[in-house]
């Protein structure tokens, strides 16, 4: 696992933001260091480049996530309905309060010319690809999630409306209430197929 300097840290966020509010067209290592107050030959000593502070934004988002999904205290007792909602409230409440790494991580279709950052991009989805199918197939497995539709396909349908929500919410400048949109979406996903 990555270990981050709070510096790095400090360049990535000033990255994050710049992106949110200028897009990354506008980042440049001489805009960033002109917004931490750092000279270009001082915010090289931490980042060789624009895309190695965009590998470890997502990197660092990356592993910020797994361990947030992964301490999240489910009670015995929770259907799997209701640890999946745990799961999104979680990612959602991310996104709300810190909006700028939506912009970071919806940028896919620029990093589609850099094999590294689309790499990265892709390790996130399938992160959290991998906890809603997991939380699928045991649901179907216990009886909880009908079966009428296969585990993987209805993995793609609740990943592809949050990921509709959080969209739209983006394109709205965060006007929108991703919160109780997203929660409106899965509900209307998980009453068609819960048992």
């Amino acid at each position: 696992m990555q270990e981050f300097t709070d510096r790095q840290i400090e360049i990535m966020e000033a990255a994050t933001n710049r992106i949110s509010k200028y897009g990354i067209q506008n980042l440049t290592i001489k805009t960033l260091a002109e917004d931490i107050g750092l000279s270009e030959p001082a915010l090289y000593r931490h980042f060789k480049s624009k895309n190695e502070i965009l590998l470890s934004v997502l990197e660092y988002f990356k592993m910020e996530m797994k361990s947030r999904i992964q301490s999240i205290q489910f009670k015995e007792d929770d259907s799997y309905a209701e640890r999946l909602r745990l799961i999104f409230n979680s990612q959602l409440q991310t996104f709300t309060d810190k909006p700028a790494i939506v912009s970071v991580i919806f940028a896919e279709s620029i990093f589609h010319f850099d094999e590294n950052l689309s790499n990265k991009v892709a390790e996130i989805m399938d992160l959290m690809q991998n906890y809603v199918l997991e939380n699928v197939k045991n649901g179907q497995k216990n009886g909880q999630y009908s079966k009428v539709i296969g585990a993987s396909t209805l993995t793609t349908i609740i990943i592809g409306g949050m990921r509709m929500t959080v969209l739209k919410w983006k394109l709205s400048g965060h006007k929108s209430n991703l919160m109780k949109d997203g929660k409106s979406v899965l509900n209307g996903i998980l009453k068609m197929t819960e048992k």
